[in-house]
């Protein structure tokens, strides 16, 4: 199957502002890649992805992009998630896709073969939606075909994308994937992720190396 990866990644300037005052803006900018550098070299280590898209507005991103092998679509207005996402779903389309994952650029602790079990024996039509870890949001959305529905994040976006299947006519589910299930919006998600990570050393793991090293766990 033909499956094509998208990451929307913000200018990091503008990313994370929910940090802000919490976390030092040098390091939240060094935070901000380094996940976007630990969920591409997940993508990268996926067999079941054809083809990665980065759609950014950020140098920076970008490079990152080129480095892992990916396309980017540059996005110098900050079309913001869903209008990011949808040019993502437009180039899939192009590509000839048979499915395209949208993914995000902070759930560091995202592995490989969390992505191939998304797409494994995908059906043909379906919606599987990764909920975060409060169950309201979500962190990942994967449509067979490309474009099956728009995308809709935001708050509550999870129940939202269902109904959208439901209203199309086209079978979902949600799916619960623990590498996903995180994603870094406040410092309170900082401390969970560090007991995370913690709990995986412990375990022999070296997870999310890059965002670990900025947070000096």
């Amino acid at each position: 199957m033909n499956t094509v990866a998208v990451v929307t990644a913000k200018r990091f300037t503008a990313a994370k502002q929910r940090m802000t005052g919490a976390v030092p803006v040098e390091k939240r900018l060094a935070l901000v890649e380094a996940m976007l550098g630990d969920v591409l070299e997940a993508i990268t280590e996926a067999r079941q992805v054809t083809f990665t898209v980065v759609v950014t507005g950020e140098a920076a991103a970008a490079g990152l992009a080129t480095g892992c092998g990916a396309e980017v679509i540059h996005d110098p207005d900050d079309a913001g998630h869903i209008g990011a996402a949808m040019l993502g779903v437009d180039r899939a389309r192009e590509l000839g896709a048979d499915a395209v994952m949208l993914l995000p650029g902070d759930c560091p602790l995202l592995k490989a073969r969390e992505i191939d079990h998304l797409v494994t024996g995908l059906p043909d039509p379906f919606v599987t939606v990764v909920p975060d870890r409060h169950g309201t949001g979500t962190n990942a959305l994967v449509m067979r075909p490309p474009g099956a529905i728009e995308p809709a994040f935001g708050e509550g976006s999870c129940e939202r994308h269902l109904d959208l299947a439901r209203q199309a006519g086209v079978p979902h589910a949600t799916e619960q994937v623990d590498g996903l299930a995180l994603d870094l919006d406040t410092p309170a998600d900082i401390v969970a992720l560090t007991t995370k990570i913690e709990m995986a050393r412990d375990g022999g793991g070296n997870p999310a190396p890059r965002t670990a090293a900025v947070l000096g766990i």
